[in-house]
């Protein structure tokens, strides 16, 4: 072959080589990897996450027949934490509590010994409040473990007590189903960090169940069981462990120009776990309420029973709303106690730049012995709340217990703010 074709021939394999590799396209220096869809949702997580601040700053002053000296408690709770946003069905929070005097403590805590002074019961203490993961997989289930606020219902028998400074959580795994309009919880609870610090918290074993069903606005149907078995070994722990189960029909519907609400509940109450007493105690109550533009006015009835020994207990619940802001009958009498009130609700019209959302309250109560006609003194209680701005509300309180033997007198007068973040 000549030198001629051979050059020809290197010359057109070269170019068919070139058309089968032809050079890659070149890339842009700055082009960075796009995370993988699971990394962007944790990323999420953090992004939509948002801080708890919450300050609450309160004056309560008590004057109780009995006792030489005044309670004059300036108390200031802070929360700090986290709440994150979701991943996958999860969701966590995480709170540390404080609570501080800002003066000398001129006031009995339940746990510092001042005896003389009549009782506020806010203690100073730093602890965590909630430390919680809850999972959501689909529509139908959310399941809460940990450190957390439980508040079933109207907090009637469990709630988490929040007008004390050291609010009530609970360690516990917490179901939540719901199936249309049947809805249904079952809590394990291993402890109770109760309103009185770390000092006076209850271990516990118990089961808690609750079953609503709504079949209309008018009527809705609930069901419960609380299995409270409390194994801290004290007399306290032991006496308030208790089985009550029950039931509670209520609704609301519009009349004309009104709105019209009611509440019937009736529970069963037992010993339970290391209780050693044996009895069995009834719980009845009750409210009618009807609100007419900025007015409501309600008329409400409660009779927790009494054997002579004890009487019906609920040491889960938010105490304050029921039975007095005097917070007298904390603790059941042993003869029981039925409680006659009334209350009146306005919400005036009125804004102005640093005042809005005002409701103005009044309740009137008058208490009998549940086992007999013997009188345990009335109760007038007058409220005030308002909003300052979007994130500072005022609450103005006054409690007057007319008391009788065994119950005395006294005067409560709360001042209060709370800031949220």
């Amino acid at each position: 072959m000549s030198l001629a074709a051979i050059s020809a021939a290197s010359v057109l394999a070269g170019a068919a080589s070139a058309a089968v590799e032809p050079a890659p396209l070149p890339q842009p220096a700055t082009a960075a990897p796009t995370p993988p869809p699971d990394a962007r949702a944790f990323a999420d997580v953090f992004e939509r996450g948002k801080i708890i601040f919450e300050v609450r700053p309160r004056y309560e002053g008590v004057s109780q027949d009995g006792l030489v000296n005044r309670a004059d408690a300036y108390t200031v709770r802070t929360h700090v934490g986290w709440e994150s946003g979701s991943w996958n069905g999860f969701k966590g929070i995480a709170e540390l509590a404080n609570v501080t005097h800002i003066d000398p403590v001129h006031y009995n805590t339940t746990i510092n010994g001042r005896k003389t002074y009549p009782v506020v019961g806010d203690p100073d203490f730093t602890q965590l409040n909630r430390l919680q993961l809850a999972w959501t997989p689909g529509r139908y289930l959310t399941t809460t473990v940990g450190r957390q606020r439980i508040l079933i219902d109207d907090q009637r028998f469990v709630g988490n007590a929040n007008w004390r400074q050291d609010e009530q959580t609970f360690d516990a795994v917490k179901s939540d189903a719901n199936y249309g309009r049947l809805r249904g919880s079952y809590i394990y609870m291993w402890n109770v960090n109760r309103v009185f610090a770390r000092t006076l918290d209850w271990k516990s074993d118990s089961h808690l169940f609750n079953v609503k069903y709504a079949y209309a606005e008018p009527l809705l149907l609930e069901g419960f069981y609380y299995d409270l078995r409390f194994t801290t070994p004290t007399a306290a722990a032991k006496a308030a462990s208790t089985a009550t189960w029950g039931a509670k029909l209520s609704g609301k519907a519009r009349v004309s120009l009104f709105q019209l609400a009611y509440n019937a509940t009736y529970a069963r109450q037992t010993a339970a776990g290391t209780n050693p007493s044996r009895f069995g105690l009834d719980y009845w109550g009750g409210d009618v309420a009807g609100t007419f533009d900025i007015y409501t006015v309600k008329a409400s009835y409660e009779q927790l029973g009494g054997d002579g020994q004890r009487g019906f207990a609920t040491p889960l619940a938010t105490l304050h709303a029921f039975q007095g802001w005097a917070d007298v009958f904390l603790t059941t009498p042993a003869a029981g106690i039925r409680d006659a009130n009334v209350s009146a609700m306005l919400k005036p019209r009125y804004k102005s730049k640093y005042l809005h959302n005002i409701e103005l309250f009044a309740r009137y109560h008058q208490f009998y012995y549940q086992q007999n006609a013997g009188s345990l003194g009335s109760e007038i209680d007058l409220q005030a709340t308002a909003a300052i701005s979007p994130k500072i509300s005022l609450t103005l309180k006054d409690a007057d217990y007319f008391g009788v033997a065994k119950f005395p007198s006294r005067n409560k007068v709360m001042v209060g703010f709370e800031y949220k973040y």
